[in-house]
């Protein structure tokens, strides 16, 4: 009995932990428990290796707390809570909203454009659903906008800061997978804005489908008007299509070798600062060239535009690391929300608080997944997921399918965190084994994982919209009309169509890997995964299982690759 159980201890000890799970303890003190319990138990039943593996466990935690990497973790959070309470989600979505008003499904448009936004300058989901669901969800409902349509792009545009660098969950992708944070950021750059084109070509195919479900907004509900009356969208067309022409010129006299996120940053800052400089002088001088609603635009997104090279363009360019660029962004929030004069001390420590609590959490979770991590490693658990991996019909094509089903399938009952910690360290050595680029393969795990927040019934984008979407019929403070509540069915059902699109976002990178890795690309073709079985045998001599016996011409290259 003893001996089956050594045998078997790997399989065992994960079922051990999804019943820990499934019971609703802890994910953190049961990934600890576990490791802990088995790792006891194994040393108890003599498994080889295991005692002298399980020393190792201090020196384990302490470098988890010398990672300078986790450090950009509180970084990020901190600077994306200053931003979403100083005022800025409100003041981005009341003028986008404003300049899409005329069109139909502009408010939905407004709400995606603003999402990604607050994607690329918070990094937080939950701060950026609730305050576009505050801000916008009464509007959308105000106007005659579908309830599943409203729901459904709110909590979507959210999820983007989970791919939008600096995404929280890259970093610790980066970090799990043993690769740059700098360089995940920079593989999910475009895969980020392509999600972000998906999402507005399904509200423009609503609007043509079914115009009654994303109206316009009518002519009293657009409050920023000119003098004249005329519209104010003719000058931000020239405007837009100046900075356009100016960014695309810089990127031309780019050499053809330099890589393309530094030419993009680049690019997009040299047309942006033209057409800064452009509107303060537009304004100091009253030259008439601008609109009103070309100047309220200019200058309500150069300054989160600003700071989205602060902090992303740094890093591409090498300037700072993803810690660094974490640390100036805090610093750039802090200026911003005392430029507009609500950087007052209960904001800031509700900020620090917030920051304070994440922190622990993700923390926490990381000591527990090592405790976990050490203890399978030590029944050999990884031997067990790599031929269970590897033996897989297809190849890398056939080890992506099934790890993609895998993890959409538990992101029904994880969220990422949880899924990063328990199970991209398993996956992570089996994709190097097949040759997968890890940067790719990072990338492409954080857009599967993306969907954790929007599966229904247990997306978490999906209760933060829940906590503020009105849950009774309301009077409407600006109509005086009745507004209808919004049911949890209905932010469910919104929520599927978006769902789909990171699925297909998901196929898009497995069959275009081009749009994560510009200069190496990562093809899927079919590998000798007999041949990858006999190379991982020695992996693990110290508490390897008895080796298999070969003729001599097969032991021989094993024991090269060993040495």
């Amino acid at each position: 009995m003893n001996e089956f159980i050594v045998a078997n201890l790997a399989p065992i000890m994960f079922g051990g932990l999804i019943l820990f799970l499934l019971m609703g303890f802890s994910v953190a003190f049961s990934l600890a428990a576990c490791g802990l319990f088995f790792g006891y138990l194994g040393v108890a039943l003599g498994v080889p290796g295991l005692e002298q593996l399980m020393h190792a466990l201090p020196l384990r935690i302490f470098g988890i707390m010398k990672n300078e990497t986790l450090l950009a973790i509180p970084f990020f959070t901190f600077m994306g809570l200053i931003l979403e309470r100083s005022g800025m989600a409100e003041d981005l979505l009341d003028t986008i909203g404003q300049l899409f008003g005329p069109v139909r499904g502009g408010l939905a448009f407004a709400v995606i454009l603003v999402g990604a936004m607050l994607a690329a300058t918070t990094g937080v989901v939950a701060a950026s659903v609730i305050s576009m669901g505050l801000i916008s969800l009464p509007i959308m409902l105000r106007y005659g906008y579908d309830r599943r349509i409203a729901s459904g792009v709110i909590a979507a545009s959210g999820t983007l800061a989970q791919i939008i660098p600096p995404s929280l969950v890259l970093i610790i992708l980066a970090d799990q997978l043993g690769r740059s944070v700098g360089d995940l950021y920079k593989g999910a750059f475009i895969p980020g804005f392509v999600l972000t084109a998906l999402y507005v070509g399904f509200v423009l195919l609503v609007t043509l489908w079914r115009p009654a479900w994303a109206p316009a907004l009518p002519l009293s509900a657009r409050t920023i008007r000119e003098d004249s009356g005329a519209s104010g969208l003719r000058s931000l067309g020239v405007l837009v299509l100046l900075t356009v022409a100016l960014a695309v010129l810089f990127a031309k006299q780019r050499p053809a070798e330099a890589p393309l996120d530094e030419t993009i940053v680049l690019s997009m800052c040299v047309g942006v600062a033209v057409a800064f400089s452009l509107a303060v002088l537009n304004r100091l001088f009253k030259l008439g060239l601008l609109s009103r609603m070309a100047e309220r635009v200019t200058f309500v997104l150069i300054p989160p535009l600003a700071l989205i090279f602060l902090v992303l363009g740094t890093i591409f360019l090498g300037i700072a690391t993803p810690t660094e660029g974490g640390a100036m962004g805090a610093v750039g929030a802090l200026v911003m929300a005392l430029a507009r004069r609500r950087l007052q001390l209960p904001l800031l420590k509700q900020a620090m608080d917030t920051t304070m609590k994440l922190s622990c959490f993700v923390v926490f979770i990381l000591i527990g997944s090592t405790v976990f991590s050490l203890a399978f490693q030590g029944v050999d658990g990884p031997r067990w997921v790599e031929h269970l991996l590897t033996s897989l019909p297809g190849g890398q094509l056939g080890f992506l399918i099934v790890v993609n089903v895998l993890v959409f399938v538990l992101a029904f009952f994880l969220d990422f965190f949880e899924l990063s910690f328990i199970v991209v360290p398993l996956l992570g050595p089996v994709a190097e084994k097949l040759g997968i680029d890890l940067v790719w393969f990072g990338v492409l795990l954080a857009v599967n994982m993306q969907t954790s927040f929007m599966h229904p019934p247990f997306g978490f984008a999906l209760f933060y919209l829940r906590s503020v979407a009105p849950t009774e019929d309301y009077k409407d403070r600006v109509t005086g009309q009745t507004v209808a509540k919004v049911s949890t069915g209905q932010i469910y059902w919104g929520a599927v169509p978006f769902v789909l699109i990171q699925i297909v976002m998901v196929a898009l990178i497995i069959a275009f890997p081009g749009l994560v890795t510009r200069d190496k690309t990562t093809n899927v073709k079919d590998v000798d995964t007999e041949q990858i079985y006999k190379d991982m045998e020695p992996a693990t001599p110290t508490f390897a299982p008895p080796p298999i016996e070969e003729d001599s011409g097969a032991s021989a290259p094993a024991s090269a690759a060993s040495e």
